[in-house]
């Protein structure tokens, strides 16, 4: 494949603003002066470690250590290649690329593939909507109160009855039989590939990003045999366990009100938007778990009990064993969990249907705890007219009081439990404080002690945190990370200087002479490249330094700070020398050519400390 000229390469990263990239996948808060900050994407972590400097064009994780640039972070997350990653960012903001053999832009292939067939067939199945056979798909979106605007909000589409619609339609646009296999478009038959959706109403379903990664579809006719609903199969961009429709339209409301309403299907999704609670989300034909509360965990910025997450379920049985599921997870959620279930055993999109949209917004507000849910399921398998019924709905019941996070609402839940058992309170909370102790399911083993493990060296990560306490160490320190975050905007023949002269931490210096080797200092992306040039193992504290909170209010006191501690570098080199020179002068005679040239250098270094102390 061509290669992308590198003043392309530099010209799109310049243009394009790292924390708008991010930020389409992580709730990145304000932390410092030209700092963000927020969950990392990269591993789970409870409290925000993930710093992010759009200034510089880079982040990095504190917890687990990766790092990069915008480039670096579309690979990882997205599994692109490197010219994928420009390529996308390029089209993002409307970038004419040039390849070095002076051509156009290749066919990309891949998974960018993947991303193009999936748009296409999006913008096809809109299109078959508004067909005359598509009457089937109007009406069933028309009796659930959904309009052509709704439709063209949500995306929603018309795959037609027959075989090789769709196929035939994406070949015309150069698709090949393999790229729409493996986009999960078509299936494979005896007679070759034929359309995967027919007879069906589709739904889009988009990553975080706004990009069409697949399709829900919901069966028409009563000759379809197939599953009522149909979605795209596992492919290489879809995974459904990581996947939640509705979060492209829903996450900016869910990192500003830090709420999530989870819901069961895509009407539900449509009906909450539409009634105004808009930070509505569903799975894709799979169950609630960790990997999704990994994703909304990031979006939301949960890192608090200040956040809310409400799911609703239909009543039924399949229902409550939903809610139980979720609750099984639901520790992983900082923030306080609930349950909404309407009286009238009708999910958002009947209850808009029957009540109008304030009936709905009113059904989310009117949630319950997550754990008066659980507890209330647990309870009504014992008989509490009896002692033994009452005993044992207490112990069963007890546990998932013990497990409530916010120390707060403990009393509180004693009584609800004391109140339908007719027990003491006082014994209610003597049995959640034994459940409290007990061993959780499956710490068994972990509490086991295990048998020693052969020394292994592991590779070590020098980091901020491991460097020495000292002055001398702090003063470099807190010098490298004023030149990195702000050397762009100093006097360059200042920070020069400061350079020039070695540090006394090794690790300190091997990120000095990174720095030094990066040259012009005005180039957009310099600092980030000092970090990758560091050398190991020390390119993780180069990265800190870069992305870590600098110690000032505002960017001119940021600045005025960086240029202080440059200067205070090169007054502690010129007290060095005069040290070294003060003991040499006592060996030499007074009088001698050597002590006459002592003298000399000392009051010369006496007039450059007094004209750099001026300066400062």
């Amino acid at each position: 494949m061509p290669r992308i000229r590198q003043a392309d390469v530099d010209e799109v990263k310049a243009r394009t603003n790292i924390a708008d990239i991010i930020g389409e996948r992580v709730a990145l808060k304000p932390a410092g002066v030209g700092s963000m900050k927020g969950l990392c994407p990269f591993h789970d972590e409870r409290s925000p470690s993930f710093n992010v400097r759009p200034q510089a064009g880079y982040y990095h994780c504190f917890g687990c250590g990766e790092s990069g640039d915008v480039y670096s972070f579309l690979r990882a997350m997205d599994h692109l290649s490197f010219t994928e990653a420009v390529e996308r960012l390029a089209a993002k903001i409307g970038y004419q690329l040039h390849y070095e053999d002076g051509g156009a832009a290749p066919e990309t292939s891949g998974r960018s593939r993947l991303y193009q067939a999936n748009s296409a067939a999006a913008e096809w199945f809109r299109g078959q909507l508004s067909s005359s056979e598509a009457d089937a798909g109007r009406r069933f979106l028309g009796e659930r109160g959904f309009d052509a605007g709704a439709a063209a909000h949500f995306g929603i589409g018309y795959a037609p009855k027959g075989w090789e619609h769709l196929r035939d339609a994406l070949r015309s646009q150069g698709y090949t039989d393999e790229e729409l296999a493996a986009a999960g478009l078509v299936s494979q038959g005896q007679r070759g590939v034929y359309d995967r959706f027919r007879g069906r109403v589709v739904w889009p379903i988009r990553d975080v990003t706004g990009q069409t990664i697949g399709f829900g579809a919901r069966r028409l006719f009563d000759d379809d045999k197939g599953p009522k609903y149909l979605n795209t199969p596992e492919t290489a961009i879809y995974k459904k366990a990581q996947v939640l429709y509705g979060l492209d339209l829903a996450k900016k409301p869910i990192s500003r009100t830090r709420r999530v309403v989870v819901v069961e299907g895509y009407t539900d999704v449509m009906a909450c938007h539409l009634a105004g609670v808009t930070t509505a989300i569903a799975t894709c034909g799979t169950a609630f778990g960790s990997d999704h509360i990994s994703v909304l965990r990031r979006v939301m910025g949960d890192d608090s009990t200040a956040g809310e997450v409400i799911f609703t379920f239909d009543p039924d049985a399949a229902g409550q064993k939903a809610a139980l599921r979720a609750f099984g997870e639901e520790k992983r959620f900082a923030a306080q969990t609930y349950v909404a279930v309407a009286s009238e055993n009708l999910d958002p999109c009947d209850l808009r249907l029957a009540h109008g949209d304030a009936a709905v917004r009113a059904l989310i507000e009117a949630k319950t705890p997550m754990f008066e849910f659980a507890m209330d399921q647990r309870l009504a398998g014992f008989d509490l007219s009896t002692v033994e019924g009452r005993i044992g709905a207490l112990r069963a019941a007890a546990p998932i009081l013990a497990e409530i996070r916010d120390a707060a609402l403990r009393p509180g839940s004693t009584r609800v439990l004391a109140r339908p058992l007719g027990e003491d309170r006082a014994e209610v909370t003597r049995e959640v404080e034994r459940a409290a102790r007990a061993p959780r399911r499956g710490e068994g083993d972990r509490a086991r002690p295990r048998a020693p493990e052969p020394d292994v060296a592991a590779p070590t990560r020098v980091t901020l945190a491991s460097l020495p306490r000292g002055v001398d160490v702090g003063l470099e320190r807190d010098a490298l990370m004023g030149i990195l975050q702000y050397g762009h905007a100093l006097e360059a023949a200042e920070v020069d200087a400061a350079l020039a002269l070695p540090m006394l931490h090794p690790a300190l210096d091997a990120v000095r002479q990174a720095v030094v080797a990066a040259g012009d200092r005005t180039r957009v992306g310099w600092a980030s490249g000092a970090v990758d040039a560091t050398r190991e193992p020390y390119r993780s504290l180069a990265a800190e330094l870069l992305t870590a909170r600098f110690p000032a209010l505002t960017e001119e006191e940021a600045r005025a700070s960086a240029r202080a501690l440059c200067q205070r570098l090169r007054l502690r080199a010129l007290d060095r020398e005069k040290n070294e020179l003060l003991g040499r002068v006592q060996r030499v005679a007074p009088d001698s050519d050597e002590g006459r040239e002592v003298r000399v250098r000392l009051r010369d270094l006496d007039q450059r400390r007094r004209a750099l102390a001026d300066a400062q």
